[in-house]
């Protein structure tokens, strides 16, 4: 769940070796995102409307894996060992994720790293059967991305047989840079995860900390968070939109997207003082209030939206070539989609309904949020559903604007000690924010889980079958983004 401050949350439970092992055979709980400490690892679950944290003691490093029961855990399993030293004992996949042999130390958060001493190793990627196959690699940029990864194709002719995703390209060593400061000043960080979701890994990261002092932020800070969350949301989803136009649709229709997004964008700079809107929410509240002329400029800018957003929707939905090359496109299953705990429109155009906004006390209970479905998990079905979302974000933002309580848009945390972990949806998918703060009130540990690690594995998923051609679009679709998983 997420909550407007620090309301009491549910402590980590603390499982012995069979606990765990019975966890690990039951699939049904989504696994949402699993790390370590020292001789720890740990694992959060979405529970209902709840998260559920567990933690095991790792002895001698090696811990029962997850992934034998569930795929999603296995990128996770991938980058604990890479970064922790934590061992999954039967795993299927005991590869390096994020470490590619470049960097001076083993295993940098496990307490004890060494140094490498041999040179790096060539990557291993899993086989692929079939007749007159070939390989194909594609990077270390990726098309319509512009981020550091690596793709390895088997393909048939023109047809990919399977696909991997390389990354760690981009590893920043945010979850090293933390320990040791305040949450107010290690915010920085996480807001820098993934500019596609600025807002929501700070405003989980926010949550975190203020559960685990037991701050309580103001009435006003918490509506200008949903406020500035709902401005991120319509600026990534018409960003896609954009994209997914340049690629299949009429030139003038991804320029309107692309008008539209600028509108929104420009008015945000305006009213808060930064396009993207980074470093605006922080621990305890709020950087800076709303003024009249800022509230002024973004009304302006979503009376623009409310006429142009239906017609281009419109426009975009009518368009046959472009609605028959998607037609078909990457089709996600409702179970895969649930399996990964992918969320966002990736999850609900395939009719998995979950949306951490209507999880909890949020400012959105009292909002009458709609939450459309799409059936065919295609990637016809994920642009109409982040176009259905869109002119949803739209009016709710227009709502909040017109109901802005008055009010201080800050309070300082105590300095204590405490853990506190929470959930907030960004415009991909759900972003996990975790922190533990030792007695002085600084970070002893902290864990940041991104969008992306539910999606990469989508598209290894749903490439097999699409053609060479079509995968940039299948790409775009989905709003893929390394840099959150890079950590």
């Amino acid at each position: 769940m997420i909550t407007g401050g620090g309301r009491p949350m549910t402590a980590t439970e603390w499982l012995t070796a069979p606990q765990w092992e019975a966890l690990a055979a039951d699939a049904e709980l989504p696994l949402l995102a699993l790390w370590g400490e020292p001789g720890i690892v740990r694992a959060a679950f979405q529970d209902g409307d709840a998260l559920r944290l567990v933690a095991l003691l790792a002895e001698d490093g090696q811990y029962p894996s997850l992934s034998r029961a569930r795929p999603s855990a296995a990128l996770f399993e991938r980058a604990a060992h890479d970064l922790w030293a934590l061992e999954p004992v039967g795993t299927p996949d005991g590869r390096p994720w994020l470490d590619h042999g470049n960097w001076p130390v083993l295993n940098p958060l496990s307490g004890r790293p060494v140094r490498h001493a041999t040179p790096p190793s060539l990557p291993e990627f899993l086989p692929a059967e079939g007749e007159a196959l070939h390989r194909l690699p594609m990077g270390p940029i990726l098309p319509g991305i512009g981020e550091p990864g690596y793709l390895h194709l088997s393909v048939a002719g023109e047809t990919i047989v399977r696909l991997e995703a390389r990354l760690g390209y981009a590893h920043k060593g945010t979850l090293g840079l933390m320990p040791g400061k305040s949450p107010r000043a290690a915010a920085r960080f996480p807001a820098r995860m993934q500019a596609e979701a600025t807002v929501a890994h700070s405003l989980a990261f926010a949550l975190a900390a203020e559960r685990a002092t037991g701050a309580e932020v103001p009435p006003r800070a918490i509506a200008l968070r949903a406020v500035m969350a709902e401005i991120e949301r319509i600026a990534v989803h018409l960003r896609v939109w954009q994209q997914v136009l340049e690629l299949a649709g009429p030139s003038p229709l991804a320029d309107q997207a692309g008008l539209a997004r600028e509108t929104l964008l420009a008015a945000s700079q305006i009213a808060f003082g930064h396009r993207l809107l980074m470093d605006r929410v922080m621990p305890g509240g709020v950087a800076l209030d709303l003024e009249e002329r800022g509230l002024s400029i973004l009304r302006d800018a979503l009376l623009l939206l409310a006429q142009d957003l239906p017609r281009l929707g419109r426009a975009t939905l009518r368009h046959g070539p472009l609605m028959e090359a998607l037609a078909g496109l990457g089709t996600i299953r409702h179970d895969q989609a649930r399996a990964y705990a992918t969320g966002g429109p990736t999850a609900r155009a395939s009719a998995v309904m979950t949306d951490a906004r209507m999880l909890g006390d949020t400012p959105y209970v009292e909002l009458d949020l709609e939450i459309p479905l799409q059936a065919d998990g295609d990637a016809a079905a994920r642009l109409e559903q982040r176009i259905a979302e869109t002119v949803e974000s739209r009016r709710l933002l227009a709502t909040m604007l017109d109901a802005l309580p008055d009010g201080p848009v800050s309070v300082s945390l105590p300095q204590r000690a405490g853990e506190g972990a929470a959930l907030v949806e960004a415009a991909h998918g759900p972003c996990l924010a975790w922190l533990a703060l030792d007695d002085g009130g600084l970070i002893r540990a902290a864990m940041a889980r991104d969008p992306g690690w539910g999606l990469w594995p989508l598209l290894e998923a749903a490439a097999p079958g699409t053609t060479t051609e079509r995968l940039p679009l299948l790409m775009a679709g989905l709003g893929l983004t390394m840099s959150g998983m890079d950590l």
